[in-house]
């Protein structure tokens, strides 16, 4: 029934392929679909690979994700409104792109830091720390602080483009990531995660800076790793060891 996947955006591909199972009547309304670890191996990718190819699938319509039960084939029609485009890069790819940028960015960030500037990230985290119950408000307080440590470095481009990557998260797609993975716990990690990346900034120390700001790109990613009412701690204690970078 499943096929290995060739290379290309793999989620996608994943989607279309379960898409058309669904579709053809090979996976009938009702019916629940093989876990995430077995669809990965039968497809030949991650499960992360699978995790994003669901929630496209979901936000169409075409699945519900039952969390501690499973996913299921719903049976409404799909509704391809809230579909990202073809193009559209999955979290995990837009969290390594991130890692790459960011790291980097705080290390410079680092080094010209003034004390506006952290005066500007403890406001920031003040009101991180009264907003952690308020999923959008955290997220809008989430960019801010990255784009205020990007905006240390006066450039605007690179804050434009800094600004851009994170306001990718703010679609139907991943909102709907975000409601099975982001909540007070997160958002509180989160916070302290800010927190150490302030500090390094404030004590002018690039390497901390760099350390902690790929450490909370790293931990973002493995808080979206969880899988849905699986047992992932295998999964997640491979990630960690490889020393996997990406995040929220």
């Amino acid at each position: 029934m499943f096929t290995v996947m060739e290379t290309r955006r793999l989620y996608r591909q994943v989607a279309d392929q379960m898409r058309s199972l669904i579709e053809r009547g090979e996976l009938p309304a009702g019916s629940r679909l093989p876990a995430e670890r077995e669809l990965a191996q039968r497809l030949g990718v991650s499960r992360p690979t699978v995790r994003e190819a669901l929630i496209v699938l979901e936000v169409e319509g075409l699945i519900d994700i039952r969390m501690g039960s499973g996913v299921y084939v719903a049976a409404r029609k799909a509704s391809a409104a809230g579909a990202p485009p073809e193009d559209f890069e999955g979290p995990f790819e837009l969290l390594r792109a991130r890692a790459v940028v960011e790291c980097a960015v705080v290390e410079e960030a680092a080094r010209l830091a003034r004390p506006e500037h952290i005066a500007l990230l403890d406001r920031n985290l003040e009101e991180m720390v009264a907003a952690v119950d308020d999923r959008h408000r955290a997220l809008a307080l989430d960019r801010e602080f990255h784009v205020i440590v990007s905006s240390i470095i006066a450039n605007a481009t690179l804050n434009r483009f800094v600004g851009s990557m994170h306001d990718m998260r703010m679609t139907p797609y991943f909102e709907k990531l975000a409601s099975y993975f982001e909540n007070r716990r997160t958002w509180q990690a989160a916070t302290e995660e800010h927190r150490a990346i302030r500090d390094a900034i404030a004590a002018n120390d690039p390497a901390a800076a760099r350390k902690a700001m790929c450490d909370h790109l790293q931990q973002s990613e493995l808080r979206l790793s969880e899988s849905f009412g699986e047992d992932h701690s295998s999964e997640t204690a491979a990630t960690a060891a490889g020393g996997q970078a990406g995040g929220l």
